[in-house]
């Protein structure tokens, strides 16, 4: 394991210092670190590489169920971790251990040598490093914010890129309009690579479209070339190979329906059979998307009430959600809610008024970007919630069931805080 000081938390202590900014678009720094450490992004497996606002990770993970279900080793690369930083990395179908993830991390420290870099793109590269040294049939990788300019961004030739739908998130860097944010998250597609392109706005349509014509990058498109629905409880999916008929994805909500589509596109595309979309819909298991909390402290702090936590965290994401609870048995749901301060929350916030008794805020602990309590219980109630403040997500808890015993409880509003209730519900 190394001395207390090479642990890899101690490691990625360290590499918190390397740049002023935890954000700043740009491959300079990679392509330099990376040339450093022999260009380990060029000898992966197979690359699948993500990009979109919403629902890319549901994706990866259904991709990789189906891939391992018919038999692959698959390396997998998503962000951001909810408990631990070893979930971002998984190593032919297992999660990073300790001992790995300090040597790749220090090597890289060292390689370096101490100039400008931000944490994601450093501990990126200590994932290229990882999977370059593993064997394995396919990587997945999934885009940390845009696509043009992240970090992920250095692969010239994967074998297939998926763009699932792209809505308004993270403006402040990626553009105020969907044609802005699309023609970021189009940057991943490269020549000769097909894209699976999930629902889209013609907005966001058109400029992916334009962008495929101008590198020469055939589109696979929902909608063109390949359908997906629900029909009687079973998923059905279509291409110009045939149906599917396969069980609903075991991940929760309508929007699911639509990832799921993604994935089975792009299996469909690196040669699936039936175990592996069966495998897809089955075995697909993704934290803090709608997940049911089954124990825990906070679920016996509940006193037999149901608690849900969900990360998602902009409008499109309130909306998706609201949706998911329309179709929950009836039952009054009151929700415990702390975002980030970047967030559109009214926006979030709007659509889940419709179905939400209550919503007690909280601030994420540990984290200096959370909206205040304060602002998100007046948020709340200007989009008609009745709203109040809570010390913490236990309180808050607490207060509900002493209140409204029995009822739904929803944690959400962000991924930072899913990963603290995670933590404390371990």
């Amino acid at each position: 394991m190394g001395t207390p000081a090479n642990t890899s938390d101690a490691i990625l202590a360290r590499m918190l210092a390397l740049h002023p900014k935890i954000i700043d678009l740009t491959l300079d720094r990679m392509w330099r670190l990376l040339e450093a450490l022999g260009n380990p992004q060029e000898k992966l497996p197979p690359v699948v590489h993500l990009a979109g606002t919403n629902g890319k990770g549901s994706t990866q993970a259904m991709i990789r169920a189906g891939l391992e279900g018919r038999g692959n080793q698959v390396h997998a690369y998503t962000s951001p971790h909810l408990a631990r930083f070893h979930e971002r990395i998984r190593l032919a179908g297992k999660l990073i251990d300790d001992s790995h993830l300090s040597v790749v991390l220090d090597e890289c420290w060292e390689a370096n040598d101490k100039q400008n870099i931000t944490y994601f793109e450093i501990t990126t590269c200590a994932a290229l490093l990882a999977f370059s040294r593993t064997p394995a049939d396919y990587t997945l990788l999934e885009v940390g914010l845009g696509g043009r300019l992240d970090a992920t961004n250095v692969i010239d030739a994967p074998a297939l890129t998926v763009i699932t739908p792209i809505s308004k998130d993270h403006e402040q860097f990626l553009g105020e309009t969907i044609a802005e944010i699309a023609a970021e998250k189009a940057g991943i597609l490269k020549r000769g690579a097909p894209c699976i392109v999930g629902p889209q706005s013609d907005e966001a349509m058109d400029v992916i479209e334009q962008t495929a014509a101008r590198v020469g990058a055939p589109l696979i498109a929902y909608g063109q070339h390949w359908h997906v629905y629900e029909e009687r409880g079973r998923l059905v999916f279509q291409d110009e190979m045939g149906l599917l008929d396969l069980p609903l994805p075991a991940l929760t909500g309508a929007h699911q329906v639509q990832n799921a589509g993604a994935a089975l596109a792009a299996l469909r595309h690196l040669g699936g059979n039936d175990a592996a979309y069966e495998a897809a819909m089955t075995n697909v298991a993704w934290p803090a998307r709608m997940q049911r909390l089954k124990d825990g402290p906070l679920v016996k702090a509940a006193a037999g009430a149901e608690v849900w936590l969900d990360g998602g965290h902009n409008a499109a994401a309130g909306k998706a959600l609201a949706e998911v609870i329309a179709k929950l048995p009836s039952q009054p749901t009151h929700l415990i809610c702390g975002m980030l301060n970047t967030k559109d929350i009214l926006g979030y916030l709007t659509p889940l008024a419709q179905v939400a008794e209550t919503l007690t805020a909280v601030s994420i602990p540990g984290e200096s970007n959370t909206l205040p309590a304060e602002e998100t219980a007046n948020a709340a109630q200007k989009a008609g919630l009745e709203a109040a403040e809570g010390a913490n997500v236990l309180e808050a808890i607490q207060n509900i069931v002493t209140r409204s015993p029995g009822d739904r409880i929803l944690i959400c509003g962000s991924l930072y805080l899913a990963g603290a209730v995670l933590r404390e519900n371990s």
